[in-house]
């Protein structure tokens, strides 16, 4: 792993303001995130676990705390080098795939290279054919996403996120849409890309799911609770062996 921590976070806390009522959604969370590492963030529904991975997407920031992605102080960005960081930097999974109906595959996993002037159109088009082939969808890139099974759009969904080569991938209730044959497809996906060298940061409420990432981290009540390192065979699981 990398000296320097990809994220680091430091006593972060949100609060939101209703009114005259604060909620404490998260309350002094420090964590580190190394390059290459697969981690899941676990805990019961209200815990946290959404804000805390809207914040490391950028598209939320704490109320008090430090938050540095790949040694930038995230608090000193204004909101235009903030979108430019999010695109380059970080690519988002959501559990309801958040595809355009009226794009085909090929155009929605190309949607956010368009936005990018720093890649040419030749570029653009090795990128996207790269990106659906790692998730094994290039043969549908002419269906639109209502032609596709669940299964299959969330596949399209990884590959969008995964097109701009971004340092982090941020998984939020990946397989929370689809039935378990689907949703164990998609975990194997991920962690295939984690194998590859993607850093994969995930919320999940399914330890089946949880216990596949290097370390688990688990909120409650908008705090850090308990964190745990894995231990997997030495061997892929898909080979059937195992050693002590």
């Amino acid at each position: 792993m990398s000296q320097q921590p990809i994220i680091s976070l430091n006593d972060i806390s949100k609060v939101f303001y209703t009114d005259e009522i604060e909620t404490h959604a998260l309350s002094d969370i420090s964590l580190d995130i190394q390059a290459n590492e697969f981690i899941s963030i676990s805990g019961p529904s209200g815990c946290g676990k959404s804000t805390l991975l809207s914040i490391l997407g950028l598209l939320d920031a704490p109320t008090e705390g430090s938050y540095l992605i790949n040694g930038t102080e995230s608090a000193s960005l204004d909101l235009a080098q903030r979108a430019i960081l999010r695109s380059r930097s970080i690519g988002f999974i959501f559990q309801a795939f958040n595809l355009i109906g009226d794009l085909t595959v090929y155009e929605n996993v190309e949607l956010p290279l368009t936005y990018r002037a720093d890649i040419g159109v030749k570029s653009r088009q090795e990128m996207v054919m790269n990106a659906l082939s790692r998730v094994g969808m290039d043969h549908r890139k002419r269906h639109f996403p209502g032609q596709l099974s669940g299964g299959q759009q969330q596949r399209v969904a990884i590959a969008r996120a995964l097109v701009g080569n971004p340092s982090l991938l941020l998984a939020d209730e990946p397989t929370g849409n689809l039935d378990s044959k689907n949703g164990d497809a998609v975990m194997q996906l991920l962690s295939d890309l984690h194998s590859q060298g993607t850093t994969v940061c995930m919320v999940t409420h399914d330890s089946r799911y949880s216990d596949m990432a290097d370390r688990v981290v688990q909120l409650f009540d908008g705090r850090l609770v308990d964190e745990n390192l894995i231990t997997k065979p030495a061997q892929p699981v898909s080979l059937g062996v195992r050693h002590g």
